[in-house]
């Protein structure tokens, strides 16, 4: 199965952000180590759930992203660089594999649009309401990523 890089991992860390106790991400999803939503024991991440060092939040990260990691290669129907691959599977990790199916950016993307791409990440910059500006932030970041060859 495709992996994503480290350098889409990073990604992932730099947005996301490392806290080995749970907190309320701005969506309202309680969240631990690297945006991970379930615990070691697999159960939904809630105020009470033990904090994790580092090491397990790695652990809880690259398990996180298989499952957004295989839903992206079942919703993109079209060969893509390690780059849109990763820029996508970030995508689908902030928010959700259900949002990447739904979206107009998937369409564009099975439909090798990619000159469109980049354009449609910034339509995702919504939390609660309002436009979040790290949201705004991630979204560039993808949409670079989406659109560099080197």
């Amino acid at each position: 199965m495709r992996r994503m890089t480290e350098d889409g991992l990073a990604l992932i860390k730099r947005f996301e952000g490392f806290s080995a106790k749970p907190y309320l991400c701005p969506a309202g999803w309680w969240t631990i180590g690297w945006g991970a939503i379930h615990g070691r024991d697999g159960q939904p991440v809630t105020a009470a759930t033990p904090p994790v060092a580092e090491d397990e939040a790695e652990t809880l990260l690259r398990r996180d992203v298989a499952v957004v990691e295989r839903a992206v290669l079942r919703l993109i129907a079209v060969p893509l660089t390690d780059r849109q691959f990763d820029a996508l599977t970030s995508f689908a990790f902030n928010l959700g594999g259900g949002a990447l199916q739904r979206s107009t950016l998937r369409r564009k993307v099975n439909r090798e649009e990619h000159a469109d791409v980049p354009g449609e990440f910034g339509k995702w910059v919504w939390g609660s309401g309002r436009k979040l500006p790290g949201l705004v932030r991630r979204r560039e970041a993808e949409a670079i990523l989406y659109a560099s060859t080197a």
